[in-house]
């Protein structure tokens, strides 16, 4: 008996199949699998831990929060060319703090979030105010405004303060001043005082006042 060409290709293919196992036979035909898209970052939120970032300082060095895990941290966003921020560095509000809590295991950062041609932008720049006005601490710069928004920085300055255990525990205003006038109680030092001693932070959030941190289009 003869089979015609088409009619023998027919046999084969249904030998194939019949001689597949129903488990290859669904591997084979299964809907192709969708990847689930990477969650978003985690916001800052005090009470909770602190989001991590990689930053290059003005050095160009990487830093890394978590490498300072076992330390309070704190986190001043800043814009040399923001009078405010200006204001404070010239007073030396934020050096003082530093003096105050040296060999504390208190760890002090600024970050600049300003993208390429806003206000306050540039390595150079940056570096030259960190020399001026005797900052000894690093300079970090995040020019894509992803650590900024993840802390929700609005203001130069906004301060943050991380715990020990990587916990934020305040978030806002460095005092209780405003654009041209330095405030009387530092809510920073507060809270670190408050963390080092091991008691809860008594103001955990303030209103922030200064600049509009110079963010790109998102």
């Amino acid at each position: 008996m003869k089979i015609s060409g088409k009619r023998f290709l027919g046999v084969m293919a249904g030998a194939a199949l019949g001689l597949m196992s129903p488990a290859a036979f669904a591997q084979d035909h299964a809907a192709p699998v969708k990847k689930e898209q990477p969650a978003a970052a985690d916001k800052a939120k005090v009470g909770h831990p602190a989001p991590n970032f990689e930053l290059k300082d003005t050095d160009g060095k990487i830093v890394k929060l978590a490498d300072y895990k076992g330390k309070i941290v704190v986190i001043d966003w800043f814009n040399p060319e923001c009078p405010v921020c200006a204001m404070h560095y010239k007073a030396n509000t934020v050096q003082n703090l530093v003096s105050k809590f040296k060999d504390k295991n208190v760890v002090f950062l600024a970050i600049n979030s300003g993208a390429p041609g806003k206000q306050g932008h540039g390595v150079e720049l940056n570096a030259g105010y960190k020399k001026d006005w005797k900052i000894e601490f690093p300079v970090l710069l995040d020019e894509t405004g992803v650590v900024g928004r993840q802390y929700g920085a609005k203001t130069t300055p906004h301060c943050y303060v991380i715990d020990a255990k990587g916990v934020l525990v305040y978030a806002g205003a460095i005092d209780d001043g405003k654009p041209g006038t330095i405030g009387k109680t530092n809510y920073v030092e507060q809270a670190v005082n408050q963390t080092l001693k091991g008691e809860t932070v008594s103001t955990p959030e303030t209103k922030p006042y200064g600049c509009s941190v110079k963010y790109g289009a998102s």
